[in-house]
């Protein structure tokens, strides 16, 4: 069943020097909504999302946040709790038959602008990850046409102006997955959920583009699902830059009119 993922409303616009109009109009909004992640039945996060491609989304927040612990996710299926009628699709289910470890829940809920909030150490989310193997440098001409493609396939931004984008790329720039979500952990999480649905993780010789900034959080995503580079519109944190290095991936960021920065970049 799809899920709706914009609502009209009306809204006078406003410009300074003029007249305010009579009437509004209507103006097309994303809709944010909570999604309650279970793993083999027990709680272990809330994050506020955008509806769609739920599936990916819990199981790509299970892997990057290390709750899987390499077992294999047998299945996904919502729950219904006898509430509100939409609550059945803002329960997810994520099925490991028992293998993963006993998960420890986040102490809040995720909002839409952070997606590891109530998460007490974050070391936990890195200390378990190996370095990324050695890897040929990336083109650089490749890189700078990379945010173009993706920004032709934000179908939710050019109605509402208002979700991140991720997409995974290959050497070559051909963009594979893009996923929005008003989250811009969200929006990885969907990517990375989906590859691992497709068996395609880890995700070496591919990149990953956020449409944000370059976070802790989504570097340490990105290391989790083995990408060998983050390319980023927005600026990094020293944190980021800081993980990238200790990680062993390419991290750009300023991504805009065919130039970018480059803040690390292993050698081959």
């Amino acid at each position: 069943m799809a899920r709706r993922r914009t609502e009209t409303l009306l809204a006078r616009r406003v410009t300074a020097g003029a007249e305010p109009p009579a009437g509004r109009q209507p103006d097309e909004l994303i809709i944010e909504e909570p999604l309650e992640i279970r793993l083999d039945g027990q709680l272990v996060g809330t994050t506020m999302r955008t509806p769609g491609h739920d599936f990916e989304l819990a199981v790509g927040l299970c892997f990057t946040d290390g709750l899987l612990g390499g077992a294999p996710v047998l299945s996904c299926r919502y729950c219904g709790t006898g509430s509100a009628v939409d609550t059945e699709f803002n329960v997810v289910s994520v099925d490991t038959g028992g293998r993963a470890p006993a998960p420890a829940p986040r102490l809040s809920t995720a909002s839409s602008s952070c997606g590891i909030c109530g998460l007490v150490q974050l070391d936990e989310l890195t200390d378990r990850l190996e370095r990324i193997p050695a890897h040929p440098s990336w083109d650089l001409d490749v890189l700078a046409e990379v945010a173009d493609s993706v920004r032709a396939r934000q179908e939710l931004f050019d109605r509402t102006g208002a979700v991140h984008a991720a997409a995974s790329f290959a050497r070559d720039g051909a963009v594979g997955i893009v996923r929005e979500d008003i989250g811009r952990h969200n929006a990885v999480d969907k990517v990375v959920g989906r590859l691992l649905l497709d068996g395609a993780l880890p995700a070496g010789d591919h990149a990953l583009f956020v449409s944000g900034r370059a976070s802790f959080e989504m570097v340490q995503k990105a290391w989790a699902a083995g990408f060998e580079l983050v390319l980023a519109v927005s600026a990094p944190s020293a944190l980021a830059v800081h993980t990238a290095a200790r990680a062993g991936m390419t991290l750009c960021g300023f991504v805009r009119d065919q130039s970018f920065n480059v803040y690390t970049a292993p050698e081959s």
